[in-house]
């Protein structure tokens, strides 16, 4: 990071108190934050700054200005009193207080206050001889220092350069990507030069390309990018020529554009685009507002490389809006939705008994993983422990109490966080009594599975969930117990379905339940006293299966229709609905379509953006949770028929056909356009049948094969890729019937005079005619048929066409084109002229001479060229250099007077016949010639009085007050008389504007302009110009105003 004044100088070296410099980075933000801290601001200060951040091969500049004014107190400032010092130097020694330890006692009289005088505007305009008396006078002791500051304040006379002819210009603009070549011009030839880039020293390259010329020298900067945006010198010995670079950006476009999203409340947003151009400008828009940084960082903005995110942490319902982004090459826009966050309960808690000793598990799944709780035992809150342990995995969170005691049961609840609602079951505890039995008792098995039963001897269980089946057992001696799943005897101690036996209890476990495992299950009790046997059904319940071949059926401008088949499998359990999902294809973000449940396999999806491919994929939702997705639908692209055709209306009826014209429809729409379809029927009559089985792409049909004398009705459809438009119909039936019309011709105006063409043009008459039945068309010419090895006609149902491929003098006469119906004709006359360039004159001689003056006459040519002679062009020539020139063009005359001959030259004439087509070939040569004598003649000096132009300078038209919009650059202008030439000084807010490249300054004729180039705020002020040569001084001045950009509004 580097801080500049002006071009070049680097104020890195000039830390320390009066400059200070500061680096911090923010490793949240990833953004680094440089400070130039000036303390003691002095009007030295004041001008053009600039900062340069490079990092690896990229370069980016910002300038800005500061102006230096003085502070504003209530109390007059004495300005002279900084220079009151102890030393002499500016910034040296002490400030000299004793003025103010003097003692004042006695009160004096209050003082009048003598009128403030500028002591700067004294030093000014005095001579430099007097600048001693005016330091003592008002009380100055650093005079030094004052006038090194004068010497700054004062304009410098623009020397002449000893090296350069032609300095390089002030600034130069390119393109990103583009060359620029700068060039000098120097007095030697010889003279070598150094071009140097920010004070460093260019070497030539494949990039840098250094070439002579004579004495002009040439910098040419190949592919030029934001690093080659920088200050340039060329120097010669101890001369420079400075300029700067500017480099343009490319218009930056948008490669991909942002998606829609459909959340809900709290959840986080990630709007991302992409960008052609690394580094690129991008602004972010809600609706008509621009989005900055914030404290409250509500928006988050991240960029990588081309990639640019705008980023909402919670989103919330004030958050719904359009959100665009703007380059200054692209637009795109997504559509954010929030809507309130509902909870679904996807699995309760269930009642649970237990026995001593035992584990018991509660455990619910809910819709939003990011939901968490808390658990409740008769409305005291649950607190973990070395036997309780309370876990979230996901959406399913457990409440596990290990070792099971008396004084656990009771009713427990889980609440969720955020959400009025409340899952409550009770846990039982079962204490085994045992009665005394006799020695020989039979077995019985006691089962009790009130907790898991939904109907005689069935147990559901959730798949993926642990089943633990404990059957009491009683009998004596103990019995024998065998569990069966068909024939099969399930006999494993250990491993995922097992049985554990203890006394007086026989336990079925499965861990991990799956669909295989549902089934009937036996269970046997045996011992010498009898035996006992229980049948249980174990249904085993899951998420259904993904539904199955969604696809489109139909599409609108902004809508599509859905449809989907029902899962193979719903899981054991009844489904409930679907949740749906799109996006846009190529992208990955899904959008949800619905929050609650959908029950219906067809659904109509909205809000869509036409022209663009979309994907729909559906989910299946039973009691147990949510199904996996379907597989993608085939992209479909939302569009809208047409509109109606418009303007349908019968341009032709014969007695079997009818002729049809329409204009296209007003709304295309992305679908575009495809064909069109024309239908008819008979009044009366409902059935329409198509009168073309292919789609015609023209706007206009004939519709043939028609019964005679039927009134019939007409229609015409225009057809898309989605569908059909509604019908463009004719306001009543048309009769199918030839209707009589006489001939007639319909002359162009053009051709109602004569028609004039130039030999070898062609001629291409076309003649329309209007008659019903067709009109038969003859071209006579001159009373007799053309011939046709000369003249082509061809005629059609509407005109009748002349055709002549080049026009001969032999092709010039009168035609007529005779129209017939039967005993019906109509008639038209063309007269046509073809014409070519005229012979020469005849005759050219000089019938006298007299003085300077010869006379002319000839006769006219020959051959006309079949038209109007309009004039002629008389050339003259002197003998002895035999050199022509025009004395008269467009003659209409055949004599003329030539005059201004010069003396003692004898002098040929030719004459040039012209015509329509222009001037004859061949000139005619006068036969005799014009001598001119020498007489005597006397020169006679008029005398001549020199006048004195000398005046002081005078504005004739004054600068004009403006307001520009920051960005633009803007050019204020005056203009002034004076001589001698008054030398021009351009100022703002009395500063002497200098070498700057941001302003440039003109003098064309007295006219004077000054361009500024993109102005920002900080330029606005008051600009003055002052005309100043030996007889005096003139000034005029304006103000600038400089307007924030406003900020536009998207639709």
């Amino acid at each position: 990071m580097k801080w500049m004044k002006g071009k070049w100088m680097d104020l890195g070296s000039k830390a320390g108190k009066h400059l200070q410099f500061k680096e911090t980075y923010d490793r949240n933000t990833k953004i680094y934050t440089f400070e130039m801290k000036m303390v003691k601001v002095v009007p030295g200060d004041a001008g053009g700054y600039r900062c340069e951040v490079t990092a690896k091969d990229k370069c980016d500049s910002c300038t800005f200005e500061i102006s230096v004014e003085s502070a504003e107190e209530e109390k007059p400032t004495d300005i002279l009193s900084a220079f009151k010092r102890a030393d002499a130097g500016e910034d040296e020694g002490e400030l000299d207080f004793s003025a103010l330890l003097k003692a004042t006692k006695k009160k004096k009289k209050p003082v009048e206050e003598k009128e403030q005088i500028d002591v700067w505007e004294l030093l000014k305009n005095a001579h430099p001889s007097e600048y001693e008396k005016i330091a003592f006078e008002y009380g100055i002791t650093d005079l030094r220092g004052m006038l090194k500051r004068l010497k700054k304040m004062k304009a410098v006379e623009p020397k002449v350069s000893d090296a350069f002819l032609k300095r390089l210009e002030s600034a130069y603009s390119v393109d990103k990507g583009k060359k620029i070549t700068l060039s000098v011009e120097l007095v030697d030839p010889n003279a070598e030069v150094k071009w140097l880039k920010n004070g460093q020293e260019i070497k030539p390259s494949a990039k840098y390309i250094m070439e002579t010329n004579g004495n002009i020298r040439m910098l040419t900067i190949n592919k030029c990018n934001l690093a080659d945006d920088a200050a340039y010198e060329c120097v010669v010995g101890t001369e420079k020529s400075f300029t700067e670079v500017f480099v343009k950006e490319p218009p930056v476009t948008i490669t991909k554009l942002l998606d829609d999203y459909h959340v809900v409340v709290g959840e986080r947003v990630e709007f991302e685009v992409e960008v052609s151009e690394e580094g690129a400008h991008v602004m972010w828009f809600k609706e008509d507002q621009e989005l900055v940084r914030d404290d409250k960082a509500k928006y988050r903005f991240k960029k990588d490389g081309k990639r640019h995110w705008l980023i909402i942490n919670e989103a919330t319902l004030d958050d719904i809006a359009m959100y665009h982004v703007y380059t200054n090459g692209g637009h795109t826009k997504g559509e954010l939705e929030v809507e309130e966050k509902e909870l679904e309960v996807l699995q309760s808690i269930a009642d649970l008994t237990v026995k001593s000793a035992e584990q018991a598990v509660f455990k619910c799944e809910v819709s939003d993983e990011k939901v968490t709780g808390k658990w409740f035992k008769d409305g005291v809150e649950v607190q973990p422990s070395d036997r309780v342990k309370i876990s979230h995995i996901g959406r399913i969170h457990r409440l596990m109490i290990d070792d099971v005691k008396p004084e656990d049961a009771g009713d427990y609840t889980f609440v969720p966080d955020g959400y009025a609602l409340s899952l409550s079951a009770k846990l039982n505890f079962l204490e085994i009594k045992v009665d005394y039995v006799p020695r020989q008792d039979p077995p019985k098995i006691h089962l009790d599975v009130s907790g898991n039963m939904v109907s005689q001897n069935t147990i559901i269980v959730v798949a993926g969930n642990k089943l633990r089946l404990d059957v009491e057992i009683t009998g004596e001696p103990a019995p024998t117990v065998v569990w069966t799943r068909g024939e099969t005897p399930v006999t494993a101690v250990e491993g995922r379905i097992r049985v554990e036996t203890r006394t007086g209890l026989s336990s079925f476990v499965i861990e991990g339940a799956e669909r295989e495992d549902e089934g009937n299950y036996n269970i046997t009790v045996t011992n010498p006293a009898g035996e006992d046997k229980a049948n249980i059904f174990i249904k085993i319940v899951d998420v259904p299966d993904p539904p199955e071949k969604v696809k489109c059926t139909s599409v609108g401008e902004d809508c599509a229709t859905v449809i989907w088949e029902p899962p193979a499998f719903d899981g054991g359990a009844p489904i409930k609905g679907y949740l749906m999902e799109r996006k846009k294809k190529g992208s990955s973000r899904w959008t949800k379509l619905n929050f609650d449940v959908y029950e219906q396999t067809t659904y109509e999806a909205k809000r869509m953006i036409e022209g663009v491919l979309y994907e729909m994929r559906v989910f299946a939702v039973n009691g147990i949770g949510i199904s996996q997705p379907s597989l993608n639908s085939k992209p479909f692209m939302p569009i809208a028929p047409t509109s109606e055709p418009t303007r349908l209306q019968v341009h032709d009826v014969t007695d079997t056909t009818c002729t049809l014209k329409w204009l296209a429809p007003e709304k295309i729409g992305a679908g575009g356009l495809d064909g069109y379809i024309v239908e008819f029927c008979k009044e009366g009559e409902t059935e329409w049948k198509p009168a073309n089985t292919d789609l015609i792409e023209k706007q206009s049909f004939v519709v043939r094969n028609l019964p005679t004398g039927e009134k019939m009705n007409f229609r015409v459809i225009a057809v898309n890729v989605a569908g059909r438009s509604p019908p463009a119909l004719l306001g009543q039936p048309v009769t199918v019937r030839e209707i009589m019309e006489y001939p007639k011709i319909r002359l162009p105006r053009e051709l109602r005079t004569k028609y004039i063409k130039m030999v070898g043009e062609k001629i291409n008459l076309v003649i329309p005619f209007q008659g019903k039945p067709r009109p038969v068309a003859k071209w006579l010419k001159d009373g007799e048929p053309v011939d046709v090895k000369k003249v082509g006609t061809c005629s059609t149902n509407v005109d009748t066409i002349l055709f002549i491929r080049s026009a001969e003098r032999e092709h010039s006469g009168k035609y007529t084109l005779v129209l017939q119906i039967e005993n019906m004709e109509d008639k038209a006359d063309i007269q046509i002229r073809v014409v070519e360039k005229p012979g020469p004159p005849i005759g050219v001689t000089v019938t006298d001479v007299w003085g300077f003056n010869a006379a002319l006459e000839w006769k006219p040519p020959k051959d006309d060229g079949n038209c109007e002679i309009t004039g002629y062009t008389i050339q003259k020539a002197d003998k002895k250099t035999k050199e022509w020139f025009t004395v008269y063009e467009h003659n209409r005359r055949t004599n003329c007077t030539v005059s201004d001959l010069v003396m003692g030259n004898e002098y040929m004439f030719r004459v040039y016949s012209e015509n329509l087509c222009g001037l004859s070939e061949e000139p005619c040569i006068s036969k005799n010639t014009a001598f001119i004598p020498k007489t005597g003649l006397e020169i006679k000096a008029a005398t001549y009085t020199e006048k004195d132009m000398s005046c002081s300078p005078k504005f004739t038209t004054p600068l004009v007050d403006r307001s520009v919009i920051a960005g633009y650059s803007t050019a204020i202008s005056c203009a002034v008389r004076g001589f001698p030439k008054p030398k021009i000084i351009w100022m703002k807010n009395n500063m002497i504007l200098g070498e700057d490249p941001k302003y440039l300054m003109m003098n064309n004729q007295g006219v004077l302009t000054l361009n500024i180039r993109k102005p920002g705020m900080f330029d606005g002020g008051k600009y003055s110009c002052r005309a100043v040569n030996t007889l005096g001084q003139d000034e005029v001045e304006c103000k600038l105003e400089i307007r924030a950009v406003p900020v536009e509004k998207k639709d």
